[in-house]
């Protein structure tokens, strides 16, 4: 089997960068690992935070993988420095790539940012984005309840429940006058038919996890490590009981995953 590449978050979200590495690149294999039973990230310290990095990266090494896509909004704006430190090969986080698209595609200068509470906290995005351009208009909201209903699947287009919880927190965003928000969460995208419904036509998306599976295929196309010997086969590593995330990932896939999924201990091989 041709050198996967390595994908990670705390549970759902990354789901939605490993649907756009397959989409770009078909021929890759994939290893994901949803880190379920510490799932949700956001609410940590940062000395868990990157403890609980260093781990779901440490597994990753025993796999030998070519690259690594830290698909989790947290960690990549609280760890990532430490890990590039440590990953003996190229890794890419969601905070540079969604910086450098909403860059590109505001017209106002007027950028929201949503996140978790760690995210925020750690004023990544409002670095990355500054450090582009430093007369941006930079309007940030924790959101520290997407990543639990999304967990637990209220994510249609039609749950009550996450029109509520959208509508309490992008309030604000609406009001700001931003014309392009970073869904700074792998997660949010899920609800991202719930978020457009509520903020309308007059702002643009940016998924963070889709901008870094973009970054990631033209690192390995450019490095001439791409799999030119098909495959595109996906494992899904998860330290939970898999049921669940079964049937949610099915839902947000399209397809059926079931014989794809193995429970692992950090630790331990998939």
């Amino acid at each position: 089997m041709e050198k996967a590449i390595g994908v990670f978050d705390s549970g759902l979200g990354g789901l939605t960068a490993v649907k756009e590495l397959s989409a770009l690149m078909p021929g890759e294999n994939i290893i994901y690992l949803g880190d379920t039973a510490r799932v949700p990230y956001g609410s940590r310290s940062p000395e868990t935070l990157v403890r609980f990095a260093k781990q779901d990266l440490e597994f990753f090494f025993r796999q030998n993988v070519k690259a690594v896509l830290v698909a989790c909004g947290t960690i990549s704006a609280v760890a990532l420095p430490v890990l590039k430190e440590m990953c003996p090969v190229f890794i890419e986080g969601v905070v540079s790539p969604a910086a450098k698209r909403a860059a590109e595609v505001t017209k106002s200068g007027k950028i929201a940012v949503i996140a978790t509470n760690a995210s925020i906290n750690s004023g990544a995005y409002c670095r990355e984005l500054k450090s582009i351009n430093s007369e941006f208009t930079v309007t940030e909201k924790a959101c520290p309840m997407f990543v639990p209903i999304v967990e637990n699947g209220y994510f249609g287009r039609d749950s009550k429940v996450a029109k509520l919880i959208v509508k309490d927190y992008l309030s604000e965003i609406k009001s700001s006058g931003a014309d392009t928000l970073i869904l700074g969460c792998t997660h949010y995208p899920i609800l991202r038919p719930v978020i457009e419904e509520f903020l309308g036509d007059g702002i643009t998306l940016v998924d963070s996890g889709k901008e870094a599976a973009k970054a990631v295929c033209e690192h390995i196309k450019n490095t001439n490590e791409e799999n030119i010997n098909g495959g595109g086969k996906n494992v899904y590593c998860i330290t939970d009981e898999p049921s669940g995330f079964i049937h949610l990932a099915e839902l947000f896939l399209n397809r059926k995953i079931g014989d794809e999924v193995k429970k692992v201990t950090l630790g331990e091989d998939c």
